[in-house]
């Protein structure tokens, strides 16, 4: 009988590998990204309180309507932009980012860190 391999136990192993090294604060929380097959969710998360400070995915009804015909990667930038914009007004600047460079996450990423007129997120890796 053939075995499928579970995904999602691998998945599992791989965020506890890397919740060991990176843990975010209240002055330096943690941006989580999740890309799932259709969509994209992003979290900034104070990982001592255990809360989730801000949050953004390209299901929200404003980001949902200017992605509507955009690709993923153009969603992942709008997505980034939208989780720089919420996290700046509840005042963080810097941010552990705690995901592998992977295509989408990194243009996430790049766009989180940069918007027009502000200084963005710093980024720091750990």
């Amino acid at each position: 009988m053939i075995s499928k391999k579970d995904k999602n136990a691998d998945r599992i192993i791989r965020h506890a590998k890397v919740r060991k090294k990176v843990s975010g604060t209240a002055q330096r929380p943690r941006l989580c990204v999740y890309r799932s097959t259709n969509h994209i969710y992003a979290q900034v998360i104070d990982d001592v309180k255990g809360n989730t400070l801000c949050a953004a995915s390209d299901l929200e009804r404003a980001i949902a309507a200017q992605t509507a015909e955009l690709s993923k990667s153009d969603v992942a930038k709008v997505v980034g932009k939208a989780i720089a914009e919420k996290a700046q007004a509840i005042g963080i600047k810097e941010v552990v980012f705690d995901f592998p460079e992977e295509e989408f996450r990194k243009m996430l990423a790049d766009n989180a860190m940069v918007l027009p007129g502000e200084p963005g997120f710093t980024p720091i890796t750990d």
